[in-house]
């Protein structure tokens, strides 16, 4: 397992504080690693995140038996010191791809099904407003076909955690129920199953149902369930805690401005349960890894759940409607894109040499986050930046090297 791997770390180079470090590369199962980068390609888009103006970004790759890991910039802008690829981060939305896997199990063990009504489940809570939780499924609620809008594109909800505001308001956090509140303030944006808009609200709602079913707090069965039967030591899910746990590198934030001059603020700690079950995990790319890789292996869901959870609605297009994703994630990074679908708590993206990876996006204060792997799961990639600004073409630029064959020297 990647876990247990001996990762030749480059230390980069670190000037001045801000200054940019020159990436490194390590191949740790290739007997010529020492002799030069074997990813060069993936390297370079690594390298031009930073040069866009990212802090640093970090990447990791799983591919069969080797293990590469990839370093760009400064993971203190204060200091210089370089990213390093043990790493915890807040990962965002991906953390969907476990809150849904988590359902899939439960589905999978007859606990509840697919088809399910969120009313079966929260009796009254989807109510209100046009919104009717009877006519809501689970599956609905995992494939943003719902039309439940997202909390975090209130302006309310903006308004506290985007901007200066957010220096004010980032600990005040949240319950699942007064997120769940905001979002119903607002009228459905179509008839369920009629549409699909991605809303963090559906998440918060299925970490509800979680709960409900199982008589348990969605974290604990998150953990029991993934984090310790797959040993990934790099991941929590902090609640309330502010902290990320070391070692980690700052998360820097523009506070959602579009100004590209903006003042650049250390926002690492705030409560993530503004976040909840649709955002908030913290993991490495390790883990990350070693997560996709276990889940498309079959290894966390039976055939039929799994091939359920890969069932995408194709939602290519312009890029998807709403604000700045502030603390919950938002549209962020899985907007609607040429070739993309989305399952439950998964998406695909058809790349340009043909090749489809499956994974997820996550936007959230200083961070920003992409996994991505084939469909058996033994190619996975994930990477992070350590700011939540920069264009997003740059991260796609990552996974066409790697994965469309460019980011490799001959062996």
């Amino acid at each position: 397992m990647a876990g247990a791997l001996v990762l030749a770390l480059s230390t980069g180079e670190a000037g001045a504080a801000g200054d940019r470090g020159r990436s490194g590369g390590t191949d740790s199962w290739n007997p010529a690693a020492g002799a030069g980068d074997t990813r060069p390609a993936t390297r370079a888009a690594l390298d031009a995140i930073v040069t866009g103006g990212t802090p640093g970004a970090l990447a990791r790759v799983t591919d069969g038996s080797v293990r590469w890991t990839g370093t760009a910039g400064t993971a203190d802008r204060r200091t210089g010191q370089p990213r390093r690829a043990d790493e915890r981060f807040r990962i965002g939305s991906p953390t969907k791809t476990f809150t849904a896997t988590v359902l899939l199990q439960l589905e999978a063990e007859g606990v509840l099904g697919l088809d399910d009504s969120v009313e079966k489940w929260l009796p009254g809570v989807v109510r209100g407003r046009g919104h009717d939780g009877r006519r809501v499924s689970l599956r609905q609620l995992l494939n943003h076909t719902s039309g439940i809008p997202g909390y975090n594109r209130d302006p309310g909800f903006l308004a506290r955690f985007t901007g200066e505001a957010f220096l004010e308001h980032r600990y005040d956090g949240a319950t699942p129920g007064e997120l769940v509140r905001i979002g119903l303030s607002h009228p459905p944006e179509f008839p369920p199953g009629t549409g699909w808009s991605y809303s963090d609200t559906n998440y918060v709602l299925a970490g509800l149902v979680i709960e409900r079913a199982t008589g348990d707090d969605y974290a604990a069965q998150i953990e029991r369930r993934i984090i310790r039967p797959l040993g990934l030591s790099g991941t929590t899910v902090p609640g309330t805690s502010p902290e990320v746990p070391r070692p980690h590198a700052r998360h820097y934030s523009r506070l959602y401005s579009d100004d590209p001059g903006a003042r650049i603020h250390d926002v690492t700690r705030f409560d993530p349960s503004v976040a909840g079950a649709a955002g908030e995990i913290i993991s490495t790319t390790a883990d990350l890894n070693r997560f996709y890789a276990a889940l498309l292996g079959g290894r966390l869901l039976p055939a039929g759940q799994l091939a359920r959870m890969l069932e995408g609605i194709p939602i290519g297009g312009p890029e998807a409607p709403g604000g700045p994703g502030g603390p919950g994630g938002g549209p962020g990074r899985d907007g609607e894109r040429s070739g993309a679908a989305y399952g439950l708590g998964i998406r695909s993206d058809r790349l340009s040499c043909g090749v489809t990876v499956w994974g997820h996006g996550g936007q959230v204060p200083g961070s920003l986050t992409r996994a991505a792997a084939t469909r058996d799961g033994r190619h996975v990639l994930t990477l992070n930046r350590n700011g939540d600004w920069g264009e997003q073409r740059l991260e796609d630029a990552v996974l066409e090297a790697e994965f469309c064959g460019r980011g490799r020297t001959a062996s």
